[in-house]
């Protein structure tokens, strides 16, 4: 994958700017931000609308690898 340079934030500026990252996300200025420690991609922030896409995608997915390992 590839992120735009304002949808990366090191761990230290997260925590300084942390109000101002949620707002980004909530307003739909970035529809992720990736969290750098120590030169590594450690976690991703999403909103819970996008997290909850995604989860439900992951769901459907593995309800549909589930049935084709059956067949």
């Amino acid at each position: 994958m590839t992120y735009a340079k304002n949808e990366i934030m090191s761990a230290t500026d997260m925590v300084r700017n942390f109000s101002s990252a949620l707002s980004s996300l909530t307003k739909g200025e970035n529809k992720r931000i990736v969290i750098v420690k120590n030169n590594h991609f450690e976690a991703v922030m999403v909103t819970v609308e996008e997290y909850e896409k995604m989860s439900e995608a992951v769901t459907i997915l593995e309800k549909i690898y589930a049935s084709t390992k059956r067949q």
